[in-house]
């Protein structure tokens, strides 16, 4: 395809996601449609939709318009490129620019600029304060991609040298001792050797600090109360925890006992209803649903999609989250508290209700972690008992 072709058929997934499918299903769509396309087709037309999605308020802005055409047409004018070099009518390339579409506007206010949703601006400069504008400008670009080093297998200097051998280069990060930082191609990380023989898993380097940050100690009974696919439980797994999985979605969690045997580490998973048979636990660690504002550039649907009563209903799920965590504590055992958020309502504001309402925990360490330095963003409280 021509790189004109490949804009055109990003216009033709962005048209089906801003009527309402999702895009990662708009793009299995289209390829299903258009078998013909290769890899490297198809790659390049998913960071066009990407790219657009993450910019898209500043793109149909750019682009003077709401469909998928206009938004293309921003997002090129967006990154400094001329879109009339692409939308020439040749072959497959979108047609050419009308008159109405060759004028240029750069009038925007500051949250399309920032490609923010304007009932969050506040909340954002709440959360933040000077960053507010350099966190939302670094989520309109594409997230690095991290690989967690399993240290049951492995140590970094070892990873790094298997993933070399099939052409994916790395670099250490400074965020986490478990974190490489793909420099060249990260679409090999999955069908690598160090991939799939367990020496590395995909997780952000902020992802991994929080681990870090948890101390896990060989044999430190944990409790990872939202486990979801098991990212951080085969972490805590890897530095010789005993790990029980709990998910309040039983199929959320299906793919722990692969994962497990691919990182040669045993991970229990344990029902909701069961939970309460298993007794205390030194740590409970509840990585608890949020907006994901942290890591729009990685999910950028979801900031188009959140609004005032879903977060409100988040907010909820947090504190049921938060009330529930201490009953599966022992005594002296720590409750850990994180999101992959940076709004202050998910966190803090959380974690001080938390506290007030439990006058016999006190908080012991606190670290909002943004995209500024280097992975997305996260948040983690950790609380003991006084």
């Amino acid at each position: 395809m021509t790189p004109g072709a490949r804009v055109a058929a990003a216009i033709e997934v962005l048209d089906s996601y801003l009527s309402g499918t999702p895009v990662e299903q708009a793009l299995t769509g289209w390829a299903r449609g258009h078998r013909f396309a290769g890899s490297k087709d198809r790659a390049a037309i998913r960071d066009h939709v990407f790219d657009a999605v993450r910019r898209l308020s500043s793109s149909q802005a750019l682009g003077g318009g709401t469909d998928g055409r206009a938004v293309m047409l921003g997002l090129l004018r967006g990154q400094g490129l001329d879109p009339a070099e692409l939308f020439t009518g040749e072959g497959h390339a979108p047609a050419v620019l009308n008159d109405v579409e060759t004028v240029i506007s750069t009038e925007m206010t500051r949250a399309q600029s920032l490609d923010c949703p304007d009932w969050l601006m506040p909340a954002f400069d709440e959360s933040l304060g000077k960053d507010t504008d350099a966190v939302l400008d670094s989520l309109r670009h594409r997230a690095p991609v991290f690989v967690r080093v399993n240290l049951a297998r492995c140590d970094r200097d070892d990873a790094a040298a298997i993933l070399a051998e099939d052409g994916v280069e790395t670099k250490p990060s400074k965020l986490a001792v478990t974190a490489l930082e793909v420099l060249i191609n990260p679409r090999k990380i999955k069908n690598s050797r160090a991939f799939l023989e367990g020496f590395v898993e995909l997780q952000d380097a902020a992802s991994q600090a929080v681990i870090e940050s948890l101390s896990i100690q060989p044999g430190m009974r944990v409790l990872d109360y939202c486990a979801g696919g098991g990212g951080k439980a085969l972490a805590m797994a890897a530095q010789g925890a005993d790990v029980t999985a709990h998910d309040l979605s039983w199929e959320r969690m299906k793919d722990i006992p692969l994962r497990a045997e691919r990182a040669c580490v045993s991970i229990k998973r344990v029902r909701h209803g069961n939970l309460k048979e298993l007794g205390g636990f030194d740590l409970v660690l509840a990585d608890a649903p949020c907006s994901g504002s942290g890591s729009w550039r990685r999910a950028p649907h979801g900031k188009w999609l959140l609004n005032a009563e879903k977060l409100a209903k988040i907010h909820a799920a947090q504190m049921d989250i938060l009330s529930a965590m201490p009953a599966f504590l022992n005594a002296g055992g720590r409750m850990a508290y994180a999101t992959c958020s940076v709004l202050r309502s998910e966190n803090r504001d959380q974690v001080q209700r938390f506290l007030d309402n439990h006058p016999d925990f006190q908080l012991t360490t606190e670290h909002q972690f943004t995209p500024l330095d280097g992975g997305d963003g996260f948040y983690l409280a950790q609380m003991s008992g006084k």
